[in-house]
């Protein structure tokens, strides 16, 4: 059948589908996910997200370092590797993927080795899920300074360290989730991409911040961004669909990091979106087990599941008139091929665009089985996605 395209082109491809509104999409690629191997195969293994990210029209992802043991070198390296190649020898599933390298206070030597084989340096300024962190200033001017000579691409999780400790020692023990965006507060947030583009427009370097949450992120952003400097913004589909208020119905499974934000911050970044300040979106997916979210605030840990929801939640603001269908490839294909300097490729996802379809958790493909958005119904659903010329149906 020939299915028109979201620039009103056309392709065509065996799909049997009645009815509906079908409009084809380039494959999405996801620049920010934690697949949880090695490690961590309880929560999340490449078979499972394999077909999660198929589900929500996905083909390509960039997959995170905080693993157990965190990839940081090239014995780290290369056992990931052979762990994903031994899942994909049982899968007839392969998709697409790159991986970031993690950043240490002693690894510069290997991420001078490392740098043809790595999309680029996944730098932790806070501390969040995992070991990696890199909260000196001298530290974080090391490894921008190689990145920069090597033409590598520094994507930073902006929390400034110092800044958190010091609202956690105000707030003190707590068992209450809200008091996890008390602590992550703006100013955190806000002290670390100011220093992270202080060290980007010194040494010229690529610089990638991920999970952007604010609005005084987002001015910075923007102000970097007009002089010059190599600054991109990517925003996460759970800081523009939820907020503070959902603490009330989620409870710790709304707890991440960057902890979800007031209504004014998330108007920002849709704001951002529409003055192409925000260059991405990635869906940060990191599941945990139910078990594991299930427990109280201080023993639960940061994360939440994404990547088959992201493209649902963007076609259902589509069809509410708040963003167009070229905005979601630039934010979701395009910008993030131009940013990384990856090849494109023919991959497709088929959406419906008048299809409701309700948020399940026992319908999710995901290993963990719950998402924040459980109850949610939206129209517009990924019907079919074309990975290295095989139809997968979702």
């Amino acid at each position: 059948m020939q299915i028109k395209t979201y620039n009103n082109q056309t392709i065509t491809i065996d799909l049997e589908y009645s009815g509906g509104n079908l409009v084809a999409l380039p494959a999405l690629v996801d620049p920010h996910v934690h697949f949880r191997i090695p490690g961590d195969q309880e929560k999340e293994d490449w078979h499972t997200a394999e077909q999660a990210a198929i589900a929500g029209g996905y083909t390509t992802v960039f997959d995170m370092p905080n693993n157990i043991p965190s990839t940081t070198n090239r014995e780290t390296l290369e056992h990931k590797k052979s762990v994903i190649q031994d899942l994909f020898d049982d899968s007839q599933v392969h998709i697409n993927y790159k991986l970031w390298l993690g950043a240490t206070t002693e690894n510069l030597k290997d991420i001078e080795d490392l740098k043809n084989e790595i999309l680029g340096i996944k730098l932790f300024m806070g501390s969040s899920t995992g070991s990696l962190l890199v909260d000196k200033k001298a530290n974080q001017a090391k490894i921008f300074e190689l990145a920069g000579k090597l033409g590598l691409v520094v994507g930073v999780h902006a929390e400034d360290e110092k800044e958190m400790q010091k609202q956690k020692k105000k707030i003190g023990k707590t068992t209450d989730v809200t008091d996890h965006s008390k602590i992550r507060t703006p100013e955190v947030a806000k002290r670390a991409v100011t220093q992270a583009i202080e060290l980007a427009t010194k040494y010229n370097t690529k610089l990638y911040i991920l999970h952007v949450s604010t609005k005084d992120e987002l001015i910075l952003i923007d102000e970097a961004k007009r002089k010059g400097v190599q600054v991109y913004a990517e925003v996460t589909p759970h800081h523009l669909f939820l907020n503070e208020n959902d603490y009330a119905s989620l409870g710790t499974k709304g707890q991440m990091n960057p902890p979800l934000r007031t209504l004014e911050h998330q108007d920002a970044l849709w704001n951002g979106i529409l003055d192409d300040i925000v260059d991405t979106i990635g869906t940060d997916h990191a599941p945990h087990t139910l078990e594991q979210k299930s427990q109280s605030y201080g023993h639960a840990p940061s994360g939440v599941p994404g990547i088959e929801t992201c493209l649902p939640l963007l076609l259902d603001a589509h069809n509410k008139g708040r963003i167009n269908l070229e905005k979601i490839v630039k934010l979701t294909r395009t910008n993030i091929e131009n940013i990384f300097n990856i090849p494109s490729n023919n991959d497709w996802t088929i959406v419906d665009l008048d299809l409701i379809r309700e948020v399940k958790n026992e319908n999710l493909k995901t290993k963990c089985g719950w998402s924040p958005f459980d109850g949610k119904k939206l129209k517009g659903w990924p019907v079919a996605t074309i990975l290295n010329g095989t139809i997968y149906k979702c």
